[in-house]
């Protein structure tokens, strides 16, 4: 795959929030992925994801078997300097479709 890190354009940031509530004694703590940008960056981004979407993995000779294809978004470089490191890839394997082993799909 190209690098399509490079294609992101205007203002991305991307962060971990740590939580902490407490109701009738009981201390709630959660995380939460926070991403925001100006329009141009956030359409960037969109691009990004149906580009990686999009992409035939099967027909990428340089991806082995059983390999996910992804890009890593650098803080400073790809997204904002107060951003963490992100990296966005397929689910699914080349030639076997298969999600990795920690994956557990949403309830219905």
């Amino acid at each position: 795959m190209k690098n399509y890190q490079s294609e992101i354009t205007g203002h991305v940031d991307i962060f971990v929030a740590n939580n902490e509530e407490e109701f009738e004694g009981t201390v709630e703590k959660w995380q939460e992925v926070l991403i925001h940008g100006d329009p141009e960056g956030l359409r960037s981004l969109a691009k990004l994801l149906v580009k990686i979407a999009d992409f035939n993995q099967e027909d990428e000779i340089s991806l082995p078997t059983g390999a996910r294809e992804h890009v890593h978004l650098r803080p400073d470089l790809h997204i904002s300097k107060s951003s963490v490191q992100v990296i966005v890839g397929r689910l699914d394997a080349k030639s076997t479709g298969a999600f990795y082993d920690r994956y557990v799909p949403k309830s219905k």
